[in-house]
């Protein structure tokens, strides 16, 4: 694994791709959708994180703190993400959610493009309130990847600090989803199935491979590596889901992987 952390991390962004389609075939409200994703990948990966402290002792406290406070960052990301799907989309919706801050002038002209604002024929219910919550999302993204590197420093724990994270942001959603109005505790068997989907395949095994390859990898190349996801998502977005982007947000979406492309590509030329 330590030699092959690229295919890793492809591999994991290939499964989080389908989270945005998920989330919409679910057709739940977004805090409902953020709980359940993360509480029904509580099981699995407590048993992983408890057979890794089995093999290989505790991760240490310092570990498990960077851990919640990836959580709580991912708490904030995917109700941001799941306002950010009913307003512009989810293939959209994944695009700015990868933009990790990068704003730089290109990635800011893509922003705009997909808001909808240029043009006609937009898609989405609400693109620009769709656009400003994927730009939230972004920002809370930002945090949850540093922490959750700094808390998987050892990757032959990895599961752990998933564990701990992914535990941390359902216990932060109950209240934030309650004081939203918008928390559900009983779903159609229906939306309970694509719930268990979006656990089980984003949530435990995507994640897995993310966060087992994160420290292998440079930040600057992971997040190239990782806009591979976003454009799977719009794409598949629209075979699966028949969503329909107008040419001006396609061409939002081209100038915002760009953009990160070369921002990501000029960090590793700067000399430290």
């Amino acid at each position: 694994m330590s030699t092959r952390p690229i295919p890793l991390l492809v591999a994991g962004a290939a499964c989080i791709a389908f989270s945005g389609i998920l989330v919409r075939l679910a057709d739940v409200a977004p805090s409902t959708a953020a709980f359940y994703r993360c509480a029904y990948a509580v099981p699995p990966l407590a048993a992983i994180a408890y057979w890794e402290r089995r093999r290989y002792g505790s991760r240490g406290t310092r570990s498990r703190t960077f851990a919640w406070i990836a959580g709580a960052f991912f708490a904030a990301d995917l109700i941001l993400w799941h306002h950010s799907i009913a307003g512009v989309g989810a293939g959209l919706a994944t695009v700015l959610g990868n933009i990790q801050v990068v704003l730089v002038p290109i990635v800011l002209i893509g922003v705009v493009l997909i808001s909808g604002v240029v043009g006609e024929g937009a898609y989405g219910d609400d693109p620009a309130l769709g656009v400003l919550f994927g730009v939230l999302t972004a920002v809370a993204y930002t945090g949850f990847l540093l922490t959750l590197r700094a808390g998987s420093a050892d990757v032959r724990r990895s599961a752990g600090a998933l564990f701990h994270a992914t535990l941390a942001s359902a216990i932060f959603i109950l209240p934030a989803g309650w004081l939203l109005g918008e928390l559900e505790l009983r779903t159609s068997w229906e939306a309970f199935w694509w719930l268990l989907t979006l656990a089980l395949t984003s949530q435990v095994l995507g994640w897995l491979l993310i966060a087992a390859a994160l420290p292998l990898v440079p930040a600057a190349i992971s997040s190239v590596v990782l806009t591979f996801q976003p454009v799977a998502a719009v794409l598949l977005a629209m075979l699966l889901l028949d969503e329909d982007p107008s040419a001006v947000q396609l061409a939002g979406v081209a100038v915002v992987v760009c953009g990160i492309v070369l921002a990501t590509g000029r960090r590793r030329s700067v000399p430290t």
